[in-house]
């Protein structure tokens, strides 16, 4: 109801006029300005920014670092776009961490916060129902032109509606884009709790809209690209080499986000088919920087002269970073996947304990939590608190996710694990599983043979003894390698039966658990919902996720997602490091960097000594 002032009311009872103006006053105002409005530098998930107004630098940079020099990097397969936002195409390295920005920038020393990099400072309610960005108003696109509020509006507009699945997912609780003036823009929420939000909105990279007026947005090409970012593409050599050079006239040099980063002079990517040819190319010099990701390898190849003379160092950098989780996940799109007993029994097929001794040299620890090496990670019996949130879904989950703590099977080692695998036969039995000729048969007598695709050679030795297991249990197994471009065409078309894949967390997880696991996300080609989940109960979880306002509701979100998706045995759990294993020519340095570093991001604060 509308409230209505009436003057002369209120002149004949001068006791009560000023009470009923103030009720006027308050009828007449916009709901979202009764809350109070915070106007910040930065914002953080919950508490506090570690980083004052006017703060000189992170903590984990060399503000001193000296400029100039060169990083040279690899990759392996190869590249045919220089588009990263769209569904389409193998996209170079480099380009959105270089050419574009975002709104604000994360630090790597707090679990969550946001910092001003196109943004000057945000406004928001306590009830985060929008976010105001005020863009500093020197900002500047690589070919001269101001970055504006209309910028913004278009770059969400166009994310949303041509942009790769992930964005939708990611801002579907945005209700509207407000222009407020041209460096002023304002997001309007969608009614809930959505506490990460206001933070993830300002990660979103803006592009300039006067670049793409007259180009197709969905279309891939090789046309170097226009971003305010710290570098510009300077070379391309289609599928092999893509090199950035750092812009003189960069707008951002000086913002304190920036301080101790973005020190070389040029940075490339060098693309392999192979990474045993690249592993050689390195140690004879062809490129600076490498990040090893087989145990094997760091255990027997980094060695020789190079390193003997200090030309090349090798190092482990320690991480505070959840791990998430690795393993080989089924595809629940395939009708024999559907069985959770089947799900369940193939994990005995896997010796964990004789591949870390064997192939890993003892490097690995097996992961049991989609949380792995964080607070999140569901342990022991849920608490009152998850069971809170888990007792309305009783009569859809397990029973053991009440009354057991999720452990991964353990082996002997010996590489064929005799006991665990009777005890998958006798499980497969009592579901009504057969075998005839040495072949697995389902319940309703159809052959239990299935693909298992990868792309890299490292991972045949890895998958190999886990295949010669399952055919003991009479399963048909067979793995597939294909080339990169293969992979990922069919890897984004849910085209595959069993892959070994990655789902990366955050040390504050939100909105993206809903493309890792939510049911619509499963529908949508080219979402990470690759396994194909639809659960109302891990849609509810995940929703609980995303409404935390406290940190402890945030914790016990996790963990009771964490107890739901382990035991639906939607994976089988692989293994994960606490370390970075990194390895380089001695002239790069690098400071002390954060407890939660990403090390893609870190690189950024490295240097060039020869520079100096």
């Amino acid at each position: 109801m509308q409230a209505v002032c009436h003057p002369k009311t209120a002149l004949s009872h001068p006791f009560h006029w000023l009470t009923l103006l103030a009720l006027c006053l308050l009828a007449a105002m916009p709901a979202t300005t009764l809350a109070a409005v915070h106007k910040s530098h930065a914002i953080a998930m919950y508490g506090q920014p570690k980083y004052p107004a006017g703060f000189d630098h992170f903590d984990f940079v060399n503000p001193a670092a000296p400029k100039g020099g060169s990083l040279r990097r690899h990759l392996i397969g190869t590249f045919d776009s220089l588009n990263p936002f769209i569904p389409k195409g193998d996209v170079a390295a480099g380009i959105g961490a270089y050419v574009y920005e975002s709104l604000t920038i994360r630090s790597d020393d707090e679990p969550f916060t946001q910092y001003g990099l196109l943004a000057q400072s945000m406004e928001w309610p306590d009830d985060r129902s929008w976010i105001r960005f005020h863009l500093n108003p020197a900002a500047t696109f690589s070919d001269g032109k101001p970055v504006t509020a209309s910028d913004v509006a278009w770059t969400f507009q166009t994310l949303m509606n041509k942009g790769a699945p992930f964005y939708s997912y990611y801002y579907h609780s945005v209700d509207h884009v407000e222009v407020n003036d041209t460096h002023t823009v304002t997001f309007h929420l969608k009614p809930g709790d959505n506490r990460e939000l206001i933070l993830i909105i300002g990660q979103l990279p803006v592009l300039p809209e006067h670049y793409w007026k007259d180009r197709d947005f969905a279309k891939t090409g090789l046309d170097a690209p226009v971003g305010s970012g710290p570098y510009a593409v300077s070379k391309v050599e289609p599928g092999k080499r893509i090199v950035f050079k750092r812009r003189q006239d960069y707008w951002g040099k000086d913002l304190a986000v920036n301080k101790g980063r973005y020190n070389f002079d040029t940075v490339s990517f060098d693309y392999y088919l192979d990474d045993t040819v690249a592993l050689q190319a390195f140690k004879r010099g062809d490129y600076d920087w490498r990040s090893e990701m087989t145990a094997k390898k760091w255990a027997t190849a980094y060695q020789g002269k190079p390193f003997d003379d200090g030309t090349l160092v090798k190092e482990e950098i320690h991480h505070q970073n959840p791990a998430g989780m690795q393993g080989l996940a089924y595809n629940l799109r395939r009708p024999i996947f559907q069985s959770r007993v089947l799900r369940e029994a193939l994990a005995y097929a896997l010796d964990f304990e004789w591949t870390n001794a064997n192939l890993f040299y003892g490097q690995y620890k097996r992961t049991r939590s989609y949380f792995q090496n964080s607070e999140m990670a569901a342990t022991g019996l849920p608490s009152k608190a998850e069971l809170k949130l888990l007792t309305p879904f009783r009569d859809q989950l397990p029973e053991r996710v009440f009354t057991e703590s999720y452990q991964p099977p353990k082996s002997d080692g010996s590489g064929r694990p005799r006991a665990n695998l009777r005890h998958a036969q006798v499980m497969l039995k009592e579901a009504g599983y057969s075998i005839r000729d040495n072949q697995l048969y389902t319940p309703d007598g159809k052959p239990v043979r299935f693909e298992i695709m990868t792309s890299l050679p490292d991972f045949d030795r890895i998958v190999q003894p886990f295949t010669r297991n399952l055919k003991a249990l009479g399963v048909d197994a067979r793995v597939v390698r294909v080339d990169s471009s293969q992979y990922l065409q069919r890897y984004r078309n849910f085209n595959f039966d069993m892959v070994i894949a990655s789902f990366p967390q955050s040390t504050s997880p939100g909105n993206e658990q809903r493309e890792f696991w939510g049911s619509k996300a499963a529908e949508v080609t080219g979402s990470r919902n690759i396994i194909g989940i639809q659960n109302p109960a891990v849609d509810a979880l995940v929703d609980d996720i995303i409404s935390a306002t406290t940190r402890g509701q945030l914790v016990t979100a996790c963990r009771a997602l964490d107890r739901v998706l382990q035991w639906n045995f939607y994976v089988i759990p692989n293994w994960y490091v606490d370390r970075y294993r990194v390895a380089y020519q001695s002239r790069l340095k690098h400071p002390a960097l954060g407890a939660y570093v990403s090390l893609d991001a870190a690189i950024d604060t490295w240097w060039d000594s020869s520079a100096q």
